[in-house]
């Protein structure tokens, strides 16, 4: 059955993000070896990476081609361990479209003032539960966190996630989370950033020698800052 894009719902550095309506089809899912599946959706999601005018042609068409199959196993591993992600539909490394499920709900940029620390808390675990898995976000914002019906926290975007047991990286991903809480909601970022940590130590392995690296990478930011 044919997809039926009905709106532009975001664009950013790696692409356009439109909503789109599809019925029950048969999907081959291939972002690797992974098994061909029927699946049923009435919404979906379709990101489509745009060239860049500035890069050589064929630098460009391979860069766009290795980001768009990541993302699609990074999807695929995020649906294999139950995490509250949207769930591949597609890949088309020709087309350079990623399809994935529509998670209805609203982005935790608007709403986490709701419940600051519960929300947090639960930011916290998820982080700990996608680096645990070897994965690294490398987009966290409270604009790629959206809070469904049932007032659960799923990721969104992982255009620019890649996999990595480093915990440079992962002292990064939570600098990333600091930041956008920081920036994005001044006046509840300490007890929201309190709450994500005190998460995270419980749940990430390896989290003392991640929250040390995370002090390092703070004070190279400062740094930057002064320079």
């Amino acid at each position: 059955m044919e997809v039926k894009k009905i709106s532009k719902i975001g664009q950013g550095a790696e692409g356009i993000v439109y909503k789109a309506e599809v019925g029950n089809r048969a999907k081959s899912v291939d972002p690797g070896d992974v098994e061909a599946s029927d699946i049923k959706h009435s919404l979906s999601v379709i990101k489509e990476r745009v060239s860049k005018s500035y890069r050589l042609p064929e630098i460009d068409l391979s860069l766009r081609k290795f980001r768009t199959r990541r993302e699609a196993k990074i999807l695929e591993k995020l649906s294999q361990i139950g995490f509250d992600s949207p769930k591949l539909i597609l890949m088309d490394d020709e087309n350079m479209t990623v399809e994935m499920g529509f998670i209805e709900g609203d982005k935790l940029r608007d709403v986490l003032s709701d419940k600051p620390e519960e929300y947090s808390r639960e930011i916290g675990r998820k982080l700990a539960i996608l680096h645990n898995a070897g994965i690294i976000h490398g987009d966290l914002t409270t604009s790629n966190m959206i809070l469904d019906k049932n007032k659960k926290v799923h990721l969104i975007d992982f255009g620019l996630s890649f996999f990595s047991n480093k915990v440079e990286d992962k002292a990064v991903d939570l600098h990333l989370v600091m930041h956008a809480l920081e920036s994005k909601h001044y006046a509840i970022f300490s007890k929201c950033f309190a709450e994500v940590i005190k998460e995270y130590k419980k749940e990430a392995d390896d989290s003392a020698s991640i929250i040390k690296r995370l002090e390092i990478v703070e004070m190279r930011g400062r740094n930057k800052e002064k320079a």
